[in-house]
């Protein structure tokens, strides 16, 4: 179990980065959603104590990270957006280095350890390769890997998808479900069909503020019946956002799809759109920039 409790961080520019942030992330697979900028990788610099918060307090399995951060780094495996640099040298020979680095001096132990994650990363065909000839999705799961040295009990992966094709993102999505069997995985993302598929919890982020957490599943009942759909000319879109809750629009076909959030049939020509994750998440960030418009 993951606690984190109170949690604040402001930079030395003024910039909020987290406020108030409590989450309690179970084994398995958490999604953090939100969009960029919202403090997604502030929050997971924090937890694998990359940064020091300004307050609160973070704990994975009882172990407090502020005071504990070696105890911490040991259990922790993490796979930042930005993932270093791809030296020109193989797969195999990086991820024995880097096994070395974390405290494993015996050269057959080591041998064992990155067979084994070549294998689970499907990496072991390319293991002589260099890796800055890596496809993205190769680096991807190489990045994994190298997260995974040592067993780790938690394992950060950050935006991990953007930039990947169809059938990479599918594949790296795959492994990453598999390895959410018994770690705590934390998906942090801007992508919403990322979460709905892999995380039976997740959380909403913005402006360094939790503003929704929950199942996918309970967060998108929530919405049903209140979600309502019609195609519009595109020049339509403004007058409809002044009359009406829209709270997304998309083209679909030449026409723009627009979904308004209301108890009632908002006008003629509008139908019952069937809610998911995407609905959730879009109406929860326009809630949230209300709040905070009428607030200032």
């Amino acid at each position: 179990m993951l606690t984190i409790c109170n949690l604040s961080k402001t930079y030395p520019n003024g910039v909020r980065a987290l406020c108030d942030v409590s989450l309690d992330i179970p084994t398995g697979m958490f999604g953090l959603l939100g969009p960029n900028g919202a403090g997604k990788s502030s929050l997971m610099r924090t937890i694998a104590t990359l940064q020091q918060p300004d307050s609160g307090l973070v704990t994975l399995n009882g172990i407090d990270v502020q005071d504990q951060p070696e105890e911490i780094r040991k259990q922790l495996g993490y796979l930042p957006q930005d993932f270093g640099v791809y030296p020109r040298i193989s797969a195999q020979d990086m991820l024995d280095h880097l096994a070395s680095l974390k405290g494993f001096h015996d050269k057959q132990q080591r041998r064992d350890i990155v067979e084994s994650l070549l294998l689970q990363t499907n990496l072991m065909d390319h293991r002589k390769k260099a890796i800055a000839g890596f496809s993205g999705g190769m680096r991807q799961r190489f990045g994994i890997a190298q997260a995974l040295i040592g067993d780790p009990q938690l394992i950060i992966v950050d935006e991990p998808t953007a930039g990947l094709d169809p059938e990479e993102r599918n594949r790296f999505l795959n492994l990453l479900s598999d390895i959410g069997e018994n770690k705590v995985v934390i998906l942090s993302t801007h992508i919403v069909e990322d979460v709905t598929n892999l995380c039976p919890q997740m959380a909403i982020i913005a402006d360094g503020e939790i503003v929704s957490q929950g199942s996918p599943t309970q967060l998108i009942s929530e919405l049903v019946g209140r979600v309502w759909s019609k195609a519009v000319g595109r020049r339509e879109v403004d007058s409809y956002r002044s009359d009406l809750n829209v709270i997304s629009s998309h083209l679909y076909a030449g026409s723009c799809i627009i979904h308004v959030l209301a108890d009632e049939p908002p006008h003629d020509g509008f139908s019952l759109h069937e809610p998911d994750l995407e609905d959730v998440y879009f109406a929860t960030l326009q809630a949230h920039g209300d709040r905070h418009q009428e607030a200032a």
